[in-house]
């Protein structure tokens, strides 16, 4: 054989077995960084999730127990706390100061900065919201045109809705729920776009009472874990492990159970 053949091949060995062994160390460095991990979310997302009204610091809610249970399944401490508005949870992934996002949609835009575990653990129904002494026809998107909506900043309600409302709706934006609930409430819009669930909750713990929901939903959108691309403990190995997880919770319908505790919960803790 040709000897600068035979050198050839030999380098090229050489650096198969270098990268190998880097990415062998890579990942032996990610693991042992990944001691614990830190969850976020929206946190006005009752009975989903909302602020720990003993401390601050935390979020609550069926998604933080689901948070606990995926703990003890990766023997890693999930932290879930409170990352600021939901924009602001957002931002915070896309810098890696936190590790996952306890239940996020799916939007093209945020798969820049963060993967998606299959499958989704939760469906949500989005609606509108209007005043009770309203006469708003709602029966598809179109029946919103010319009107004047309001929702929280940075919130998605799917691709293709998204797409449609920025072409065709006018939909203002606000940093918090209990806003643009107040807007509604004070007729400064037509109605508002939101998820029903924690809609109503927010609602009753701010003591609106005169607002409605109309049928059919805008959308029914499913709720998943992410994690975020700068997190240190993103690796293959780690995306495996809690995509293996969430199947399994999917399959025991966990969600239900913490759902209807963390409804009484909050109940509890508005009265």
């Amino acid at each position: 054989m040709d000897i600068s053949k035979t050198s050839c091949f030999a380098g090229l060995r050489f650096l198969s077995l270098c990268a190998v062994a880097l990415a062998l160390a890579t990942s032996a460095s990610a693991n042992e960084n990944c001691t614990r991990l830190q969850a976020t979310g929206n946190p006005e997302y009752p009975p989903f999730l909302w602020r720990d009204p003993e401390d601050e610091t935390k979020l609550i809610g069926a998604n933080a127990d689901l948070m606990q249970l995926l703990s003890k399944e990766l023997g890693i401490p999930i932290e879930v706390r409170y990352g600021g508005s939901w924009a602001r949870v957002q931002e915070e992934a896309k810098l890696g100061r936190i590790d996952l996002i306890a239940g996020a949609f799916y939007t093209l835009p945020r798969q820049d900065y963060m993967d998606y575990m299959y499958p989704a653990f939760k469906e949500t129904r989005t609606v509108i919201w209007t005043r009770a002494d309203a006469h708003l026809k709602y029966r598809k998107w179109s029946d919103l045109v010319g009107l004047q909506g309001v929702t929280v900043i940075n919130n998605s309600f799917g691709e293709e809705f998204d797409r449609y409302a920025k072409e065709s709706l006018k939909i203002s934006t606000v940093p918090s729920l209990e806003q643009a609930l107040r807007m509604l409430e004070k007729s400064r819009s037509n109605y508002l776009i939101y998820e029903e669930d924690p809609g109503m909750a927010y609602a009753a713990k701010l003591g609106i009472t005169g607002l409605k929901t109309i049928s059919p939903a805008v959308t029914n959108e499913n709720l998943y874990l992410t994690i975020a691309h700068k997190s240190p403990c993103n690796t293959g190995e780690m995306r495996g492990r809690l995509a293996k997880a969430m199947y399994k919770f999917a399959k025991q319908n966990v969600m239900v159970k913490l759902v209807e505790t963390n409804i009484q919960l909050w109940r509890k803790q508005i009265k």
